[in-house]
């Protein structure tokens, strides 16, 4: 089905607007780039503005004529996600894609109080697509992608301790992160269909994409043996981000995406060509999916309006 898919397969996005979380880096410069050089206005929503503006300037440089723009958006802190819906303008949204993300950090917390990897994987992902649901409604042919990861697999969600108050181990939280991830994108996908919307939820993952995902976590500790083997395996194990953002540009473009799908590489979801990926079979359990959906109305303030 996908065999060979490139971002050359990627369809005109002449007059579509995206919104990339996290695109000053990584898959997400990628993905964001590659937008841009089909067409699209591309939205580059990252926390810092100077990475944010030199990716601006760096897409500029590469992709003649693009349209992209820097916006602040820092989501570990719900009041800028807020602000940055509020300064969306356009009365639709064609893409937004949930990109931005943090692994195996330390223990911390965010300004409003939650668990880092939750707070920023899911919750901050959850409040912005709910405050933009709206214009994304008002286009004629929308989608939400989230990236999870396959290490999802790893650990279901613990509702009684979302906040990984009891015991805090940390890539146990990004498991349960990016399971929040895909059990947001199922039951999206549920709430969308019994509106009777159009918007297309779906969620992909990039296999082992070399980005500084890896090394943030070691980096912000000190760890430098723990740091220099993640960039060891980033050299001789991972592809390319330019690889690992294809899962991504595919969900978010391939005519043949359904709701609620998992796209990643194809080689045993570690590297090749998007293709449907294998996911945890809690990610598709409807009554977790909605438990986790009303915790995060609660917790985030955002209450998706149908």
């Amino acid at each position: 089905m996908t065999q060979g898919w490139s971002a050359r397969d990627i369809p005109d996005q002449s007059g579509r607007t995206a919104v990339v979380t996290g695109a000053n880096s990584g898959i997400g410069l990628v993905t964001a780039r590659e937008l841009a050089r089909k067409g699209a206005h591309v939205i580059l929503a990252c926390r810092s503005e100077a990475r944010g503006k030199e990716a601006e300037a760096l897409i500029n440089r590469q992709v003649y004529g693009a349209n992209v723009q820097f916006v602040p958006l820092d989501l570990a802190d719900l009041s800028s996600v807020r602000a940055f819906a509020e300064t969306y303008q356009q009365s639709s949204l064609d893409l937004l894609i949930n990109n931005a993300g943090v692994m195996a950090l330390p223990y911390g917390r965010t300004a409003d109080g939650f668990e880092r990897q939750f707070g920023v994987n899911h919750l901050g992902h959850f409040a912005l697509t709910g405050l933009l649901l709206s214009r994304l409604r008002a286009a004629p042919a929308a989608r939400v992608v989230s990236v999870s990861s396959g290490l999802h697999a790893l650990s279901n969600i613990d509702l009684a301790d979302l906040n990984s108050e009891r015991r805090y181990r940390r890539w146990i939280a990004y498991a349960r992160s990016k399971t929040a991830n895909l059990l947001f994108i199922h039951e999206l996908s549920r709430q969308l269909r019994s509106a009777g919307s159009a918007v297309v939820a779906a969620a992909a993952h990039p296999g082992y994409a070399s980005t500084n995902l890896q090394t943030a976590g070691a980096r912000m500790e000190g760890r430098r043996t723990a740091e220099r083997l993640a960039e060891l395996g980033n050299r001789v194990l991972a592809q390319p981000a330019e690889a690992g953002a294809l899962p991504t540009l595919y969900a978010a473009t391939a005519p043949s995406v359904h709701p609620d799908s998992f796209t990643g590489p194809r080689l045993q979801g570690w590297r090749g060509a998007p293709t449907r990926s294998a996911r945890a079979k809690w990610t598709l359990d409807d009554a977790t999916g909605e438990r986790l959906w009303v915790a995060s109305e609660e917790l985030t303030g955002v209450r998706y309006g149908w």
